[in-house]
Order: C-alpha cells, then structure tokens, then sequence
C-alpha cells in the first residue's frame, strides 16, 4: 500500500490543481502516465465527486484496469455511483476472473440489477464461474482464453487470436490450447512456438503432447499454487474430469493465492481470530476496535489454559520450589527455550508441509531427524545453562547439572512437539498453521514445568 501511495503522490500536487482548476483536458492527458495499480491504492486520496470525475477521464482500457485493482469496498461506492450503461460497459469488459471474484462478494440484490445492465453472454460466463467452488482451480481460472484446433495451420492460428484479442480485453496470452472437436485438450503450445513456426505447418506437429500441465477444475487453490511453483508455470489450462477445456490460470492469480495464504498462515501462528478474514484486511486502515477484535479471543483462550496447565503444575510442585528457591529463577529460561525450539520446528515443517518437501508419509523420518537435531540443542543449551547457574548461584553442582540436563530434555521433546503436531492436524483436516500454533504453546510449557521439577526431584534431593 504505501508503495502505491508514494506513486500517486508524484502525480498528487499537479492532479489536484488541475482538478480544482477543471483543466479536464489536461487532466486526462496527465492520468494516462499514472500506472492504473498507483491509482487505485490512492483512490482514497480523492473526494467521491473527484473519483467520478477521474474514473470518467480515463480510456475504457485503463478505466478497467483501475475498477479491478481496487478495493471491494471502493468498487461497490463506484457502482453506485456510475450509470446503467457505463456500468455495464465495465462489467463487460473486465476480466472473466476479476468480475466473478466481485459479483461473490455482492449482496444478491446488487448482483440482480447488475445482471439487467450486462450481456447476455457475460451474465452467463459469470453464473458458469460462480457455480465453481470456492477457493478451488474453478473459482481462480478465467474463460476468457484462446482454444485452436489441431488441424489449424501456424497462421490460421495467429489469425484466430488476433481476432480473439480484437473482440474482447483478455488475459496475457503465454500459451495457447490444442482441442479435438468435443473441446478436450489434446495439446498446447507457447506464444514463441507458434510465431516462429513455419506459417503453413499444422499445430499438431508442433504442439505439446496432451502429458503436458493441466489443472483439474476441482483442485484447491493452495495445490495450484505449488504446481505452478514446482514446474514454473506462467499459465495452466483448467480441465474437468473429461479433459475438457474449461479455462485457463495465470501467474498473476496464483501471486494472489500466495500472498493470502500467507498472510493467513502468519496471522493464524500468531494466534488471530478469523485469520482468512483478517488476511484481507489493511493494517494501515484497521481501527483499534479491529485489531482488538481479531486478537482478544485467542488470548484469553492461552491466558486461561496457562493460568490452569501452569498454574496447577506450579502448586503442584510448591513444595520442591520452597525447598530451593533457586529453581524459580531458571523457569522462564527453561519455559523460554522450550518454546523458542518447539515454534522452530514447527516453522519448518509448517513450510515444509505449505511447498510440498514435507508429507505424512515422512512422519517417523521427520521425528526421527528431529530427534536428534533437539538432542544436539539441547546438549550445547544445556551446557550454557549449566555455566550460568555457576554465575548466579556460585558453585552449586547438583542444581546446574539439575538445569542443564532439564533443559537438554525440554529442548528435545520440545523439539519433536513442534514438528510432530502439525503433521497430526495435517492428517486429522485441520489447517497446521492456525491448529497447532496454540497447542505448542501450552504442551511445551506444561512438559518443560513436569521435566523440570521431577529432574530437580531426583537429582537434589
């Protein structure tokens, strides 16, 4: 966002006195050098009645460009505002994906009289799109996309998308689609092949075999993502269980995934409520009443849990700690440490699960490896620890090897807590980002007091 602003500031100054000044003209001529993302992040820069005027300005092209990178909110005050057939002069134009990413979030009402004012054939390439599930390949790909048949030549071809291009503002073309005559995909080819081909040649000498990468109309949205990822794709055509063309996803839509998924992975381990919600609100333009709104469940949740788990343990062990007051002082050290290591682990095979490196099938192999990456922690921790007692509490041998060897334990199983957790919320449906970031919390912590106090138990008294 502030990126965004920065850009419209250049322009600013000189927009605002040409708008108070109502040098239209030039106003115009100025908003063609303004990048269409830069307008709309600064679109709350304006008055609603210098918004109309400027959206107004603007070429139908860019004006587009401008209505689908901005905010839903901001879309729907311009809807309001705009008549019947200008509106509908937008809505036709946008792109297939972005207008059907729109009419979701729409009141049923609004979606009817915005139906009144579109053509026929887009109210129905909307219903097409909307039928898909959310959050899957359907609910992402566009049906605005370039299909060629086999028995096309290279120029017939070229011909086919230019004409394509001229009816309708569309997606970046990368590839281009080979179907049979039922429209399944029996092959695809990129922009650069066709051009430099032979212009008489037929596409079916030159296309890629039906093997190539395809997307299944039902495939979850964070899947797409990690395909387009491990094979580097700019574009995938989307099929359904027939092999037919229904669409196609393009990289600019999978940034979009990616950036939401992890927004919602980051809010989730922090432990905020309505984390895919809150993934789509603007910090920068969050009210305080928000903020507070989104956190306060889940930390009164973790305050009650380790108000009873710590608290009970605590009592529990009151006589060991009256007995050697010393042990007080290294609890949050150990509580600390345990933490520190348990919300490593589970990082990274949070991550290792998001990419795709990590998988159930490696559960064991995973614990195992974690076993011994806790085990070597601990050990150099533990070691540390023990030279600290000696520096706080003198030389007292049995309570610094009481703490070093404590906290060799706690690392270790902390360790494997991390990393065995998610893989079990994995495997029960849940989403291992928001489900076991809590629970680590409240493990580490109650094992980390249990190792702690029997250890010191068994070896000073």
């Amino acid at each position: 966002m502030e990126k965004g602003i920065k850009g419209i500031a250049l322009f600013l100054p000189e927009v605002n006195e040409l708008l108070r000044g109502k040098n239209y003209s030039e106003l115009k001529k100025l908003l063609k050098e303004v990048p269409p993302i830069d307008l709309a992040e600064g679109w709350g820069q304006f008055s609603i009645a210098e918004r109309n005027i400027i959206f107004h300005l603007l070429e139908r092209k860019r004006a587009i460009e401008v209505f689908e990178d901005l905010r839903f909110e901001e879309q729907k005050k311009l809807i309001d505002s705009l008549e019947s057939p200008e509106l509908g002069e937008v809505l036709d134009e946008m792109s297939a994906d972005e207008r059907a990413d729109l009419f979701v979030e729409l009141p049923e009402k609004i979606v009817k009289k915005l139906f009144g004012v579109m053509k026929r054939e887009e109210v129905e390439d909307v219903k097409d799109l909307l039928s898909y599930k959310e959050h899957t390949a359907g609910g992402l790909m566009t049906t605005e996309f370039v299909e060629l048949k086999k028995d096309m030549t290279a120029r017939q071809a070229i011909l086919k998308i230019q004409e394509c291009y001229r009816t309708y503002y569309g997606e970046t073309i990368q590839d281009v689609y080979v179907t049979n005559a039922e429209s399944r995909l029996i092959g695809g080819l990129s922009l650069k092949t066709l051009v430099t081909s032979p212009p008489d040649i037929l596409l079916q000498d030159i296309m890629s075999p039906v093997q190539m990468i395809k997307i299944n109309v039902n495939m979850r949205q964070e899947e797409v993502a990690r395909v387009f990822s491990r094979y580097d794709l700019l574009s995938a055509p989307v099929v359904d269980d027939d092999n037919r063309l229904l669409g196609i996803i393009t990289i600019d839509d999978i940034v979009d995934v990616i950036q939401k998924e992890a927004t919602k992975d980051i809010y989730g381990m922090g432990k905020i409520s309505g984390a895919e919600k809150v993934a789509e609100i603007d910090y920068g333009k969050a009210s305080v009443f928000t903020l507070v709104k989104n956190r306060i469940i889940w930390l009164f949740v973790l305050l009650l849990i380790g108000t009873f788990v710590s608290g009970r343990l605590l009592k529990g062990y009151s006589g060991v700690l009256q007995s050697v007051i010393a042990l007080a002082i290294f609890i949050p050290m150990m509580m600390d440490s345990g933490g520190n290591a348990g919300a490593q682990s589970l990082a990274m095979v949070v991550r290792g699960l998001a990419t795709g490196e990590v998988t159930l099938k490696e559960v064991w192999k995973i614990c195992r490896k974690e076993v011994f990456a806790g085990l070597m922690s601990g050990v150099l921790m533990g070691i540390v620890a023990m030279l600290s007692v000696f520096v706080l509490q003198g030389f007292n041998i049995r309570l610094a090897f009481s703490v070093g060897f404590s906290l060799t334990i706690v690392v270790t199983v902390a360790t494997v807590t991390g990393a065995f957790l998610p893989l079990v919320f994995k495997r029960l449906g849940f989403d291992p980002a928001v489900a076991a970031s809590p629970f680590i919390t409240t493990v580490v912590d109650a094992t980390c007091l249990i190792i702690y106090f029997e250890v010191a138990k068994r070896l000073i008294f």
